[in-house]
């Protein structure tokens, strides 16, 4: 250490080993049950978001019938990662069975069967159905709705629990 830094230290009263704390970081560990694909990724640190973690994030969560992406609203990833500090499960993977939907695929899937709403958030990327191996998802159901930042979906005989950042709400 220089002199006149450590002089610096004394005058102020500072400990000589005095450190900026390293920011706190908002890591994502996801898998997506269809693609079989896998990401982990920290999408922020402190209250910074990192536009290339987010554009991995788009992609990773993109339309599986088309491919298409759509930039999704990072409250939701910082949502789920609340939800994984809350079942005690930080830094455990997400299994994701549906992130984004056009209009076209959530037409379609409205076709084939019930549970999709006409309006759905998934066209808005403000939406997410998921699972965590381990951890009930009526457990990750009463935990989302706890939270009260957005609607919370219970699908327990397909085990998922849709998550949103849209007006809190639940079914």
């Amino acid at each position: 250490m220089r002199r006149a830094s450590l002089a610096f230290l004394l005058l102020t009263g500072l400990p000589a080993a005095a450190t900026i704390p390293a920011p706190r970081e908002y890591r994502l560990k996801l898998f997506n049950t269809h693609s079989h694909e896998r990401l982990d990724v920290v999408y922020r640190r402190d209250d910074v978001y990192d536009p290339a973690a987010l554009a991995k994030l788009d992609l990773f969560l993109r339309d599986r019938r088309g491919g298409a992406v759509k930039p999704y609203d990072p409250k939701l990833f910082d949502l789920l990662s609340d939800l994984m500090a809350q079942v005690d499960r930080p830094g455990a993977e997400l299994h994701v069975i549906c992130g984004y939907r056009t209009a076209a695929s959530n037409a379609g899937l409205r076709k084939r069967g019930s549970g999709v709403a006409k309006a759905s958030l998934h066209m808005r990327a403000e939406a997410i159905d998921i699972r965590v191996p381990g951890v009930k998802t009526s457990r990750l159901r009463d935990t989302a709705l706890a939270l009260a930042r957005g609607g919370v979906g219970y699908y327990a005989g397909s085990n998922f629990v849709h998550i949103d950042t849209g007006r809190v709400r639940r079914w």
